[in-house]
């Protein structure tokens, strides 16, 4: 949690499931996130340093749900916004195409 700044935001409306804001809110999701399973893992399949503090990262997610014997698998992006070393905004999405495209119009956007 050292890299999110005291105003970070983790946004995973793309895919449905809200904004978190500040440490303590992004933490709290990511302890649900993970306690829904006993197994779990991310790879990082492609990360990109786009400039002006912009990355692109597309993710895949493996883990086995609490109970079950089944295997769940996401493939997911990620687009950060970085600022003095710290991550300011994180908006996930489920269309890599698209998060593609928003991370190289927001690099731009930030010239």
């Amino acid at each position: 949690m050292r890299v999110y700044g005291p105003d970070s935001i983790w946004d995973t409306s793309p895919a449905g499931m809200g904004t978190f804001e500040g440490p303590t809110a992004i933490r709290g999701f990511f302890d649900d996130w993970l306690a829904a399973y006993e197994e779990f893992e991310i790879d990082a399949e492609e990360i990109l340093d786009l400039g002006n503090g912009v990355t692109f990262a597309v993710l895949n997610q493996r883990g086995r749900p609490v109970g079950s014997s089944g295997e769940v698998r996401v493939r997911s992006a990620s687009v950060s916004v970085w600022t003095d070393g710290l991550v300011e905004r994180v908006t996930n999405y489920t269309d890599i195409d698209a998060a593609r495209a928003a991370a190289e119009r927001l690099a731009v956007s930030r010239r």
